[in-house]
């Protein structure tokens, strides 16, 4: 079995505490979430898609700024003229024919600038801008899970790495008392029964064993895919109590207003309004100058040498009148999505305030399990050592000290599992407010800033390559 690194359960006070030796190379909770932040993939997609989502304004502006093309053409042409003369001197028609050979060619320059389309660009932008910003907020909610899957995962390998280790630990103390027993068996202390007893619960504790190595496996398995490197030397994490609002009501106040879902939710609101008003746009006039400058050569009847030079300004007003009732089909339609918008964010505030009382109830649980688990194993602990010793009397049998055993295994067992899941509660408190970020957390890492993008593209009239 690969070795997780140096983790022991040890008796501390009261109870059993999970510790490890401290060791330099040793990662620890805040490293290991740091490797996720800068490397997991599914959060790198969610940053491409603010990306992509940041050409949106770009695209949106281009419906004010002009267009401009140039149309050219290049043939042959063969023309053969005929016209017919009559000559008064000899009272007859006469046909005078000629033949042109040319080839036509020429160019011709468009230019057209869009003065006034009903709002519908600057219209177009704004919900292009909201639409980024709720995908920044999307981007903040994936943040958010990375770091609290990757705290997950860590906490998960070490919770299966103590238990192993308990588990282990009771092979070679099941195994000694395997060995007492049959001593004691030769010596007719104790029967056959209780040799068999023994034999038996050495063979379950390695079936255990085993199932704890899965179970390990399987932890390191998902730890792998969040944080992206093998688990190795793990440092024991303490639980970020400190950085929670103290009461449940202080902390759904700022989870309404902090929190990315509820910030995407408004986000959403507003593009929806401003799709709308782009929808309406369709209703009012549009007013456009265009201009066009040619230059063709050969180009009448072929003749050689001929030229045309053309130039022209001119404006076009487009008023709607009726355009098949299309357009108020689509702002109907903007407007029922505008709806639809607003009773999303009503309900991602309710989603967000029932995950904060749940997270703190969860939070509260483990701490109090922790007090009932602590309590359970020194009292397991007093039970085994009187079975014992009473046992060595003849007052209890093999199985009582079995069972005793058993049952201080299964406490320190439950102990290692509350004190993972307050640590995991904490992280999961955080989130549901909305502040676990890599700044909350103190995390090494350059954070990323989707600014520096945005700004780089929204303003941008050329180019094909995208920004570093």
């Amino acid at each position: 079995m690969k070795s997780f690194g140096a983790f022991a359960i040890i008796a501390a006070g009261a109870g059993l505490a999970l510790t490890g030796a401290r060791d330099v190379s040793a990662e620890t909770i805040s490293s290991a979430l740091a490797r996720a932040y800068s490397g997991n993939p599914d959060l790198n997609e969610q940053r491409a898609d603010v990306r992509v989502r940041d050409e949106d304004v770009s695209g949106a502006w281009s419906g004010l700024r002009p267009s401009a093309n140039i149309q050219a053409n290049v043939g042959a042409l063969r023309s053969n003229l005929r016209i017919p003369v009559r000559l008064p001197v000899i009272n007859q028609r006469i046909p005078l024919t000629d033949e042109y050979t040319g080839y036509p060619r020429g160019a011709t320059l468009n230019v057209s600038q869009t003065v006034f389309d009903g709002g519908r660009t600057e219209n177009s932008v704004r919900r292009a801008e909201s639409s980024v910003f709720e995908s920044r907020a999307l981007m903040r909610l994936s943040e958010q899970e990375t770091l609290r899957g990757g705290a997950t995962a860590f906490m998960d390998v070490l919770r299966d790495a103590a238990i192993l280790s308990l588990r282990k630990s009771n092979i070679a103390v099941l195994d000694l008392q395997y060995r007492d027993t049959q001593k004691r068996y030769q010596s007719g202390d104790v029967t056959n029964t209780d040799v068999s007893q023994s034999e038996a619960s050495v063979s379950h504790a390695r079936s255990e064993y085993f199932a704890a190595q899965a179970q390990l496996k399987s932890s390191a398995a998902v730890y792998r895919q969040i944080i992206g490197v093998e688990p190795k030397r793990l440092e024991p994490a303490s639980s970020l109590e400190r950085m929670l609002p103290r009461t449940v009501k202080d902390a759904i106040a700022a989870a309404l207003v902090e929190h990315p879902a509820v910030v995407a939710a408004l986000h959403r609101v507003d593009a929806a309004e401003s799709a709308v008003k782009v929808a309406e746009g369709a209703l009012l006039p549009t007013l456009s100058v265009n201009a066009q400058v040619g230059q063709q050569y050969d180009s009448f009847l072929g003749l050689p040498g001929s030229r045309q030079f053309s130039a022209g300004v001119n404006g076009a007003l487009n008023v709607p009148l009726y355009q098949g009732g299309g357009e108020y089909s689509s702002i109907r339609k903007a407007k029922e999505v505008r709806e639809k918008a607003r009773l999303n964010a009503d309900a991602q505030r309710d989603r967000v305030r029932a995950n904060v009382v749940a997270s703190y109830g969860l939070l509260d649980t483990a701490r109090s399990q922790i007090r009932s688990d602590q309590a359970t194993v020194k009292a397991a602990e007093l039970a085994l050592k009187g079975v014992r010793e009473e046992a060595q009397v003849g007052q209890r049998t093999t199985l009582d000290v079995l069972n005793a055993q058993q049952s201080l295994l299964n406490a320190r067992a439950n102990l290692i599992i509350s004190q993972r899941d307050r640590v995991v509660a904490s992280y999961t408190a955080l989130a549901a407010i909305g502040r676990l970020t890599a700044e909350t957390l103190d995390l090494k890492v350059v954070p990323y800033n989707p600014v520096v993008h945005f700004e780089q593209v929204k303003d941008k009239w050329f180019g094909i390559d995208t920004p570093d």
